[in-house]
């Protein structure tokens, strides 16, 4: 407590560190921009959201020597401003919703852009996670993709298809696990043709089916309504629309691979890569090498750990992106400088509640990274698996449950995955045996050390 004798410190003043700083509030039909007082006569300007008013917009703060835009996230308008700024030469940083509102009482577009100008001047604000130009085009591909077979699946998961076949009384669903496979599609399309006779369709069964024929001849055996038929006609149209685009995608996805340069220092040709994974099998993934295309970008070959399939992987790489051999494409994991705040951006990582040195409460934060949620995947493809993820997994659902379990895995995932791409090291592989040896090893030390500390000295029987 300052005394009478002892004068009162005022604190330091805030330094600035972007004296030429502006601050725009993006909005769908308009865009405030704020610039400091001494750059123009008019420093708050309205704009609209065409592109000749954007690049208005950018003429205008060229003029006033601002060299560093902050601009709040909404939706996606901030997207072609971001991109015209960034062309420019300009620094662009994308501000989270939540850092500016934190002071209550804006109740305008023209403060709200003031407040963001003012807060960016004095480096009070901290940019969102954007990859480089090259990846953010490869990621658009792959969103594409992603959507493609989001909207091709109900028309053969549960909805379309196996429903008009249940109207029918058709259960070849309790013949065939999968009736998008080669047997199920060879059936579909030879009674979109006209064929009803049970044991006929049964012939189309391939030898690897488990089932034998005169258990699906009595599965299809139905009533074939007409409009039901008709349903599943449409479907199959549409599944093969979707895949056919499906597969022109995955073509311009392969040139786009071809074209992007290493981000390491090392040989621009495709690689040999040992096979793994020999009994993995999925429709979805891409219809060309993509495993060797993430070697040659990146140095590491993220498909060998356990649970990462190409689609993953690609998908990891293309929401993180890599480093340089220079890291000068300013975007990848270094911007992250621990896997404690990788693992953060990931919405992997718990946020805690803390209040006088106590957790008051622990969660993890509801994300659409979409990264994250691929590494999630990863963490439920190693619940059964002999690796060092399956053994982990199995460990913490013993007393988390499986919810917190997969977290927990993909959250060791992720700490691998940026060791990995950020010091470019191969991968070594662990058993789910050595784990547990490990884990016993270090359960046993803290014991003894226990022990020691109480007065005991701890010893291991032999079993």
């Amino acid at each position: 407590m300052p005394t009478s004798s002892s004068p009162h410190r005022s604190p330091p003043p805030l330094a600035v560190l972007h004296p030429n700083a502006a601050g725009l509030d993006i909005g769908a039909r308009e865009i405030w921009v704020a610039v400091p007082t001494d750059r123009d006569p008019e420093p708050v300007r309205y704009f609209g959201t065409f592109t000749q008013d954007l690049k208005k917009l950018v003429a205008w703060l060229k003029q006033c020597r601002i060299d560093a835009v902050a601009m709040e996230s909404t939706g996606v308008y901030w997207i072609p401003v971001f991109e015209l700024i960034e062309q420019s030469g300009m620094t662009a940083a994308l501000i989270e919703p939540r850092q500016l509102k934190k002071v209550p009482g804006r109740k305008s577009d023209v403060l709200d852009c003031q407040w963001c100008q003012q807060l960016h001047r004095f480096g009070l604000l901290t940019a969102s996670f954007r990859p480089d130009a090259e990846m953010r085009t490869l990621r658009a591909y792959l969103r594409h993709r992603a959507q493609l077979i989001e909207h091709r699946a109900p028309h053969t998961r549960s909805v379309h298809i196996p429903k008009a076949l249940q109207y029918v009384n058709v259960q070849v669903h309790h013949a065939l696990s999968d009736i998008m496979g080669v047997t199920g599609q060879k059936i579909l399309r030879a009674i979109v043709a006209g064929e009803r006779d049970p044991q006929q369709l049964a012939t189309f069964r391939e030898p690897g089916c488990k089932k034998d024929a005169a258990t699906i001849a009595a599965a299809l055996t139905g009533q074939w309504q007409p409009e039901y038929v008709f349903v599943i006609q449409q479907s199959l149209a549409l599944y093969d629309a979707y895949t056919t685009q499906l597969a022109e995608c995955d073509r311009v996805l392969e040139k786009q691979y071809a074209t992007c340069k290493p981000r390491w220092d090392g040989p621009d040709t495709l690689p040999d890569l040992p096979p793994v994974k020999p009994n993995s099998k999925s429709k979805n993934q891409p219809a060309f090498n993509v495993r060797a295309h993430l070697f040659r970008l990146t140095g590491v070959d993220l498909v060998a750990m356990k649970g990462i399939s190409q689609s993953i992987a690609q998908t990891v790489v293309a929401e993180v992106g890599t480093d340089t051999p220079a890291l000068a494409c300013g975007a990848s994991v270094s911007q992250f400088p621990t896997s404690k705040h990788f693992c953060s951006w990931l919405g992997l990582a718990p946020h805690n509640d803390i209040s006088g040195g106590k957790i008051l409460r622990s969660r993890t934060l509801k994300t659409d990274n979409r990264a994250g949620q691929a590494l999630r995947q990863a963490a439920q493809a190693n619940t059964k698996s002999q690796s060092v993820f399956g053994a982990y997994y199995r460990r913490k659902r013993a007393y988390l449950g499986p919810e917190q379990a997969t977290v927990a895995t993909a959250h060791k995932i992720a700490r691998v995955v940026y060791h990995l791409l950020k010091y470019r090291v191969a991968y070594e592989p662990l058993s789910a045996k050595d784990y547990d040896r490990q884990w016993q090893d270090r359960e046993f030390a803290a014991l003894k050390k226990k022990a020691a500390k109480l007065g005991f000295s701890l010893t291991a029987q032999p079993t």
